[in-house]
Parts: structure tokens; C-alpha cells; sequence
């Protein structure tokens, strides 16, 4: 039983992981339509402004505080990512809206120019962010099931997020006013909302909850400036399979390819599961091309 209770938790660790990535996405590609290959590195823009912001408390903070570092590195992260999203949309990203091959391949520019620019300022060599003592250990729910105190909070932080997300979207005047540019840009423009400001807030939003999942990822292992290609591929076929423009079918992807990813790890080995959860993936969009939550919408036959 505490065999089937680690890999159930580790299941729901993986999807909280994916969700927490996957969420920003969901803004930029699965609201605005911009295939924004440039995420991976608003991630590890994130997991760079953690580390900085432990080597700061390292040299300015005294040692008794050094344990805060990582409350007050989450929203330094969200910040740094925003602002730079916020700029990329108005440099580039807003002239290409309703063309996705070209942002596909600007973005995935700017993604290799930032890398570089990574390895420029910090090198090439992961580099390694301590975690808080407070962070360390784990619960001991029985004698031989140990839920570590790291992945506990990320799973906590995810569920931060997603809340603040769901009340930004549909409860807030600003995350109306996002969704009805998404929906009808130019009946939205009629009524004096601006769409401009809309798109940059969006994508900066966006951009900033990538930030918060660099964050989470230095808890998990060493960090380097190619961090986020690691999961950007998984970060997409959570969007995609959960349902374009759908915060419902995002948490749903997340929940399902994190869970069946640990399952087919556990009885083969990590890259044949891998391959698995492709397939499985492929096969179920075969069958529901507008993914586990579909948005409804009326047409007229022409």
C-alpha cells in the first residue's frame, strides 16, 4: 500500500509540475493563440532571478534570515518575467497575431538568443540553488511513506497560483476584459476596451507564471540555461490535450499526463513511458481533435 501511495503522490508531484508550466502557456497559446516557443526560457528567466536573489541574501542578509530567501524569490521571479514578457510583446510578439508559423519561429529566436545570453552572464555549468532548511526532510505519513517537505510545497504553490489565475480570468474586470478581446476582438474594440493594453497584459501575465515555475524548479535539481526545453514539448501537449483556452481542461491535461507518465514509469522504465503517454496522446486526439474540454461556440453554415 505504501508502494501504490508514493507513486499516486509522486503522480500528482509530476502533474503539479506540468500544471505550474503548463498555466502560462495556456495564456499566451491557449487564450491569445501565440505559438510562444520562447517559454522555456521565461522559465529558466525565472530559475536565473531565484538564483540571483539567493546570492544577494547570501551577501547583503544576515545568515538568520537566509531561509526567507525563497518566499521573497517567488515573486522577485514572477516580476522579472513579466516585465520581460511585457516588452517582447510590444517589440515583437504584437505584430504577429493571427500568424503562428512566424511566431513560431521568432519566438524560437529568441528563445536561442536568450540561452546564449544565459550562458554569457551565469556560464555554461548548471549551477545549484541551495534550498531553505525549512524545505528540507519530509512527512512521515507511515513508516515507509515519506512525502518530501519541497514537493509538498510545490503542490501547495500550484494550487496558489491556479486560484489566483481562476479568480484573475473570470472574476476580476481585467481577466473579462482578456477574454472578450480572445473571444471577438473587433466587438470588443467597438466597446472602448483596449485591446492593445489587453494583449500586453495578457502575454506579460503569461510570461510572469512561467517565471514562478523556474522558480519552483530550482527545488528540484540544479538549474542551466537550457532548463526550459526540457519541458516546454510536455508543457504544449498539456495545453493541447486539455483543451485549448480552457483553465479546466489545462489542470485535467496536467493531471492526466503527469499520473499515466509516473504509472508507465513505474511497471517499464522512463523513456518507454515517455513514449507511451505520446502514444496514448496522439490516439486520444484522434478521437477528440478539440481536446478533454472543448470551448462551445455557435457558427452559421455557410
Amino acid at each position: 500500500m505504501d508502494v501504490i501511495l508514493l507513486q499516486i503522490f509522486n503522480g500528482l508531484s509530476v502533474s503539479s509540475i506540468l500544471l505550474l508550466i503548463a498555466l502560462g502557456l495556456a495564456i499566451t497559446f491557449g487564450l491569445m493563440k501565440v505559438i510562444n516557443m520562447a517559454h522555456g526560457e521565461l522559465i529558466m528567466i525565472g530559475a536565473y532571478a531565484t538564483y540571483v536573489t539567493q546570492n544577494l541574501f547570501m551577501e547583503y542578509m544576515p545568515a538568520s534570515s537566509f531561509g526567507w530567501y525563497f518566499i521573497t524569490a517567488i515573486p522577485v521571479s514572477f516580476i522579472v518575467a513579466f516585465v520581460f514578457g511585457f516588452v517582447l510583446e510590444g517589440v515583437l510578439i504584437r505584430f504577429l497575431y493571427g500568424r503562428p508559423l512566424d511566431s513560431l519561429l521568432a519566438t524560437w529566436g529568441i528563445g536561442m538568443i536568450l540561452q546564449q545570453l544565459a550562458r554569457t552572464l551565469f556560464g555554461a555549468p548548471n549551477v545549484g540553488v541551495k534550498s531553505p532548511e525549512w524545505l528540507n526532510g519530509g512527512w512521515a505519513v507511515t513508516e515507509g511513506l515519506v512525502l518530501p517537505y519541497k514537493r509538498l510545497f510545490i503542490i501547495g504553490l500550484v494550487a496558489v497560483c491556479l486560484l489566483c489565475m481562476f479568480v484573475y480570468i473570470y472574476r476580476s474586470h481585467t481577466g473579462r476584459r482578456m477574454r472578450a478581446v480572445m473571444q471577438n476582438r473587433e466587438m470588443a474594440s467597438c466597446l472602448g476596451i483596449s485591446t492593445r493594453r489587453v494583449d500586453a497584459m495578457t502575454f506579460a501575465v503569461g510570461s510572469g507564471i512561467a517565471g514562478i515555475a523556474g522558480c519552483a524548479l530550482t527545488l528540484l535539481g540544479p538549474i542551466g540555461p537550457a532548463i526550459g526545453t526540457y519541458y516546454i514539448i510536455d508543457a504544449f501537449m498539456v495545453v493541447v490535450l486539455g483543451g485549448v483556452g480552457k483553465l479546466v481542461g489545462t489542470v485535467a491535461g496536467a493531471l492526466g499526463i503527469g499520473l499515466t507518465n509516473t504509472l508507465f514509469e513505474y511497471w517499464t522504465t522512463a523513456s518507454l513511458g515517455k513514449v507511451l503517454v505520446f502514444l496514448l496522446i496522439v490516439a486520444f486526439l484522434q478521437w477528440r481533435p478539440m481536446g478533454l474540454v472543448a470551448v462551445r461556440s455557435r457558427s452559421l453554415d455557410s
